[in-house]
């Protein structure tokens, strides 16, 4: 009866979480996709424990107190890191989160084979889920310490690189057969070292300004290596949620890629991206650039029509998007057309500037994806740049020579006039520079991005 009501549960679960996916898809119904996904988990959950409870047998009491210690430990720390992580560190903290589901993989391959003897699928599937969980664990943790500058993100680039990739997939190759073949713990355990190599050395190649493709590939890595857990463990709501964050991860991966005109492949074997804030050598002279004062800026706005910001991860660090919600508000109050326009990979992380934008209270139907408002671009009077940088070099169209040649820009230099803010003149996280900053119409407001909103405000 209760393994029944269990499955039943598994099933309403598995509902709830592909209705949550759904839900993310839009920013109007993201809040409640969040809330149908945590239903769901809690679901899971419960269930997951009163199956536990029932195959203990006479060692319920036993089972209970370790659950209840990892339930409140796990609560603990995660509402601690809930209420005390920046938006800007979401980046790295989705990181670290992937590398907990690696190395659970890990732990219960080798769980799995220890305690149970399996025939050959089993054994495939412990290999599997293994190797899987041990490539996300390492490359999850370098992706982490490049995002929190803990180590440089320029690209590790060690001669014959992609041969020591294509050598520890051969060797793990070879491992899988010894192990099927002799059923011995000494080829796991080789090709999880193998593995964790190879995880590390696939992250450490790839370049700064291809970290928000890196997240979502770890993302899906993370489901992956989760649904391998399941397949060890028997449990089919496990393997469900693998697959659907499996998939949606390389789905979000594809899209990324698809928004920086490059190949998925061509992220994992070469990145590009030099060291952040460092200038990519260059012998081109773009000129000098102008610089304008909040002040003017306000002028120039006062009389605007229509008006873009095109926010970056510069507007995260400073915390500007709530002067900037109350920016946009008085001049629509003013009737000047103001719109957003989020590049798919602007920030560190896909979807960050919706977040920052909706966590200000910013309309969401004035909040337009790059392709929906390149267009109107030519059209508009003012375009205020804050905190972007590789999303709206015109270098990626204009210079086949350049490390982002290809990818698609929003055209911000097309507009009548462009304001840039911005610390300095040092690079964005790809390490290029970016020759709208000395084009005629474009000026730039240096300063503190949330000091700088505020005192356009006041003049305003």
């Amino acid at each position: 009866m209760l393994t029944s009501l269990v499955q039943a549960a598994y099933v309403i679960a598995a509902v709830l979480f592909i209705l949550s996916l759904a839900g993310l898809s839009k920013q109007e119904t993201a809040r409640r996709g969040s809330l149908l996904g945590m239903t769901g988990m809690g679901l899971a959950l419960v269930a997951t424990v009163a199956l536990a409870l029932q195959d203990s047998e006479r060692q319920v009491m036993v089972t209970l107190l370790l659950i209840a210690m990892v339930f409140v430990i796990g609560a603990v720390v995660g509402t601690w890191r809930a209420r005390s992580v920046e938006m800007t560190q979401m980046p790295e903290m989705i990181a670290l989160l992937h590398s907990f589901v690696g190395l659970a993989a890990v732990l219960v391959g080798f769980n799995s084979y220890l305690t149970e003897q399996g025939d050959v699928v089993h054994l495939v599937e412990v290999y599997l889920g293994v190797l899987i969980g041990a490539v996300t664990f390492t490359g999850s943790i370098v992706a982490y310490l490049k995002l929190s500058a803990r180590i440089r993100s320029n690209p590790l680039m060690l001669p014959g690189r992609n041969w020591w990739n294509l050598g520890a997939l051969v060797a793990s190759g070879g491992l899988m057969a010894w192990f099927i073949a002799g059923h011995g713990l000494l080829p796991l355990i080789l090709m999880t070292v193998v593995a964790l190599a190879l995880g590390w050395h696939l992250v450490a190649s790839i370049g700064g300004g291809d970290m928000p493709v890196v997240v979502s590939m770890l993302n899906s890595y993370s489901g992956w290596a989760a649904a391998a857990a399941g397949f060890m463990l028997s449990n089919d709501l496990l393997i469900i949620t693998g697959a659907l964050v499996g998939s949606s991860g390389a789905i979000l991966s594809y899209i990324m890629c698809k928004a920086m005109n490059r190949s998925f492949i061509s992220v994992i074997l070469g990145g590009f991206g030099a060291e952040g804030g460092q200038v990519v050598a260059s012998d081109q002279d773009y000129g000098e650039h102008r610089e304008v004062q909040a002040a003017e800026v306000a002028d120039l706005l006062k009389h605007a029509r229509s008006v873009v910001i095109t926010p970056g991860y510069g507007m995260a660090v400073a915390k500007a998007q709530y002067p900037v919600a109350d920016l946009v508000r008085r001049l629509r109050e003013r009737g000047i057309d103001v719109r957003f326009g989020v590049h798919p990979v602007a920030g560190r992380l896909p979807g960050h500037m919706n977040v920052l934008l909706a966590e200000a209270k910013v309309p969401y139907d004035i909040v337009l994806e790059m392709d929906e408002i390149n267009d109107d671009l030519s059209d508009t009077d003012v375009v205020l740049v804050i905190g972007a940088n590789d999303t709206v070099n015109p270098a990626a169209l204009d210079d086949p020579g350049s490390p982002i040649a290809g990818m698609p820009v929003l055209e911000v230099w097309h507009a009548k006039q462009v304001i840039v803010f911005k610390r300095s003149m040092a690079t964005g996280y790809a390490g290029v520079q970016n020759p709208l900053f000395f084009k005629d119409n474009t000026a730039m407001l240096f300063g503190d991005a949330k000091d700088q909103v505020d005192h356009i405000i006041q003049a305003l």
